[in-house]
């Protein structure tokens, strides 16, 4: 189990080393780290993200509002 925690991290650490090696300088440069189409692909998903969680959040308050009705009837039931 050490041997491939020790794995994880000795191939996490080499990534952070490549990115810090190839994109840090890069970007200091003025280039661009993702193609026209990356970017698009990027803004794509963001857009879907925001999306989702709209919808998420509306079913959600729905389904608050749903309960909470039910409370309220089991509660006055219970009152009477």
């Amino acid at each position: 189990m050490l041997f491939l925690v020790l794995g994880m991290i000795l191939s996490v650490s080499l990534a952070v080393a490549v990115l810090f090696v190839v994109a840090v300088p890069a970007r200091r440069q003025g280039r661009d780290l993702l193609t026209p189409k990356g970017d698009d692909m990027v803004s794509m998903v963001r857009e879907k993200t925001g999306e989702v969680m709209e919808t998420a959040r509306e079913k959600t308050g729905e389904a608050l509002d749903a309960a909470r009705e039910k409370v309220s009837e089991v509660t006055r039931t219970n009152e009477d």
